[in-house]
């Protein structure tokens, strides 16, 4: 009993000092130093770094402060005008009375503490903000020293003397801890009640205030707290209007999860590229729009799960504004159904099966070696590439003799693709290609081959989707950007002329000449003016669908991150879906109709030889066009065959030199010479044996005195002949 009396005695003692020395401090100004609010304000930093759409609204959260969780600085007019209350009845119901130090409070308190009544204490809310301001204020695990509760209250004294009463009560609500790690009022109504800090109602709010004084409280203590300040600050309310919007907060915000994670996850691989942790960790606007990117997501998951057991897994979609380059959508995998989410599918290289045909007919279009009514052989190849030769195959596996070009791309026909790489050059191709942002295409062009027609190059979505737009934009390319304010380094550059995009965006819109592999009904088919093309790379590991419109370009890619085979998806059955159900959603009010043909393009009837196709009414490109209306067989450019660029020649120590022989090959090479290191071997109408000399050797294939071919540069190794 003595113990006991004696420790009353000091409380009481203690607390009769501390109001004593509160009451002197009202005397005079205090001199201790305080950081300005807006010195406060400008050193906040949110635990998340925010990615933003066009509109502002948050499309993505990176957390880069595991500590705790705070979002940004909310001013006061952005918070609740329920929670101002409801904290001020909870924390400090003198607020707006006291300068800093509520001596009634102190008093009271050594009163209750004497008395044994509760152990609420008398701290009010600027000096609560001055520990939250001050480390070496706040408690340790027990109560406060005498000595910090002093310099707490001389310090939330000099806070009042500089400070506002709006102005102390903002930073409190945004750097007071209301439940774990949930700092702000922000935070805690983002996490536990999916809100703003404005939009939260009355009920949330007392909840809101009553986890203030006990963050980690059991629900029904919670509850009966929230449901006390609910009587106070409207004390005119019935209870049974009160009580079923506090037992619903309470429920919400007590089962609410941790908050670890982003609230907002819809583009993990966009703010993966444009958050950064810096020294504002400012928000960050994107050209994303958040409506179409949740319905991107929405539709790539939903078309994977369609063929799932296919074993298909990822997938990946690009959208982009034809004229400005803005981003729309940037949906990088198919997240939760994937084991590689990690990975970007819009950044990672792949290979694009026929997806790159039209830039290799519009090449040749530019090159005025074909039209598109120029006539090709499908018919069975083989070519002489390093190591064997090089037979390439359709889709359907058959053959179909005479096609024209229209045919031929429409329908995505390999051999005639393949037949036009040996028209316009491999090399030629690899530069048009690099023109159009494809940078990794890194090495020479007899290091892809032939196979190139085919798409034997490794590209990302990215680059093939501004490809496919610098079509749109009839042959001007320019970079794409992910943000409002990303600097152009140069104007547009023009990789094709207007004719030829006009030419190939015509014949990617063809539904009658595509209907020869995909039939008449499939997804490449809208209501409005679309062009698109459709790519499978080899044994079904990638398969592609890109097109556009007179205002979008649409990427789709669908796979598997692994580099696994999927079973019998082909782009049709696999990516074009997805493409259908974006373009169809960009244009549900918005127009598309056919572009008008460049003042360089005129229409001309045409007619095909043994009736290979149809009569119809064919585009030209200006001094292209036939002079009858009959189309011509295509011509191929001479090349030679044998040997290949770069071959490495071993003689055979076992045959006799004198018996040794290399042969020369060439194809339409009609009046063309054989010319080997400088020395003309004759005419090259036919082939060559040349017999084999040690060293290196360039050979030539010349007509008039000029190359009619590539030079192919070769290695001899072995003993010289005598």
């Amino acid at each position: 009993m003595k113990r006991a009396a004696t420790a009353i005695a000091s409380g009481l003692l203690t607390a009769l000092a501390l109001a004593a020395g509160a009451r002197s401090l009202t005397a005079g100004r205090v001199t201790d130093p305080v950081p300005s609010f807006a010195d406060v304000r400008a050193r906040y930093r949110p635990s998340d770094a925010q990615l933003l759409d066009r509109h502002g609204e948050v499309l993505q959260e990176l957390r880069v402060d595991r500590s705790r969780r705070r979002l940004g600085w909310h001013p006061l007019a952005e918070i609740s005008p329920a929670l101002q209350a409801a904290v001020i009845a909870s924390e400090d119901r003198r607020f707006y009375r006291h300068d800093g130090v509520d001596t009634r409070a102190l008093l009271a308190a050594a009163l209750r503490r004497v008395t044994g009544g509760s152990s609420r204490g008398a701290s009010t809310i600027t000096m609560q903000l001055a520990a939250l301001l001050d480390p070496t204020l706040q408690r340790r695990g027990g109560p406060r020293s005498v000595r910090q509760k002093w310099r707490q209250m001389r310090r939330a004294r000099a806070i009042e003397q500089h400070w506002s009463k709006s102005q102390i009560l903002e930073a409190y609500l945004n750097l007071v801890t209301f439940r774990g790690e949930l700092q702000g009022a922000a935070a805690a109504a983002a996490v536990l009640f999916g809100k703003a800090p404005h939009g939260l109602d009355e009920g949330e709010s007392d909840v809101l205030a009553a986890l203030l004084r006990s963050p980690n409280a059991a629900p029904d203590a919670v509850a009966q707290r929230a449901r006390h300040l609910a009587e106070v600050v409207r004390s005119t309310w019935p209870k049974e209007a009160l009580e079923p919007d506090l037992q619903q907060a309470v429920t919400r915000a007590l089962s609410a999860p941790g908050g670890s994670g982003p609230r907002v996850a819809l583009a993990p691989h966009a703010a993966h590229l444009l958050l950064r942790p810096s020294a504002t960790l400012a928000p960050v606007r994107s050209t994303l729009d958040i409506r179409l990117q949740r319905f991107v997501n929405q539709v790539l998951r939903r078309r994977l799960l369609a063929v799932r057991d296919r074993h298909v897994e990822d997938g990946a979609v690009l959208v982009v504004d034809n004229a400005s380059g803005d981003v729309l959508a940037y949906v990088g995998s198919s997240g939760g159904l994937s084991k590689a989410r990690f990975v970007d599918g819009v950044r990672a290289r792949r290979q694009t099966g026929s997806a790159l045909k039209p830039f290799l007919y519009a090449l040749a279009f530019d090159e005025r070696l074909l039209t598109p009514a120029s006539l090709l052989e499908d018919t069975p190849l083989e070519i002489p590439v390093f190591g064997g030769l090089y037979r390439p195959q359709n889709y359907d596996e058959q053959f179909r003799g005479l096609v024209s070009v229209r045919t031929a791309l429409a329908g995505s026909i390999n051999i005639p693709a393949v037949r036009t790489l040996g028209l316009v050059g491999t090399e030629v191709f690899v530069a048009r290609l690099r023109q159009l942002g494809l940078a990794g295409l890194t090495q020479s062009g007899d290091y892809y081959g032939p196979s190139l027609a085919l798409g034997s190059a490794d590209v990302s979505l990215w680059q093939l989707t501004n490809a496919y737009r610098a079509l749109a934009n009839g042959g001007l390319w320019s970079p794409l950007r992910l943000t409002p304010d990303e600097a152009v380094d140069s104007p547009p550059r023009r990789v094709y002329s207007p004719e030829a995009a006009f030419l190939v965006s015509d014949i990617l819109a063809d539904r009658d000449s595509r209907s020869v592999t995909f039939g008449l009904d499939n997804p490449l088919v809208t209501r409005f003016w679309t062009a698109v093309k459709t790519g499978t790379s080899k044994e079904m590991r990638d398969n592609w669908c890109l097109g556009y419109s007179r205002r979008y370009t649409v990427g789709v890619w669908v796979g598997n991150f692994s580099g696994a085979p999927m079973q019998d998806v082909s782009g049709i059955t696999g990516a074009a879906p997805v493409w259908l159900d974006v373009i169809n959603w960009l244009h549900r009010r918005v127009p598309s109709d056919p572009p008008a043909p460049p003042a360089g393009v005129r229409s001309r009837e045409v007619s095909f030889p043994a009736a290979s196709e149809p009569s119809r009414v064919e585009w030209f490109r200006d001094g292209t066009e036939p002079a009858a209306a009959r189309a011509a067989l295509a011509r191929e450019r001479a090349r030679i065959l044998a040997p290949v660029s770069d071959t490495i020649i071993a003689l055979d120590p076992d045959i006799p030199p004198a018996r040794q022989r290399v042969t020369f090959e060439a194809r339409q090479a009609r009046q063309a010479r054989w010319v080997l290191d400088g020395l003309d071997l004759g005419a090259a109408d036919r082939p060559l044996l040349w017999p084999p000399r040690p060293g290196k050797h360039t050979l030539e294939l010349r007509r008039a005195g000029r190359n009619a071919a590539a030079p192919v540069r070769f290695v001899v190794r072995g003993p010289a002949i005598r």
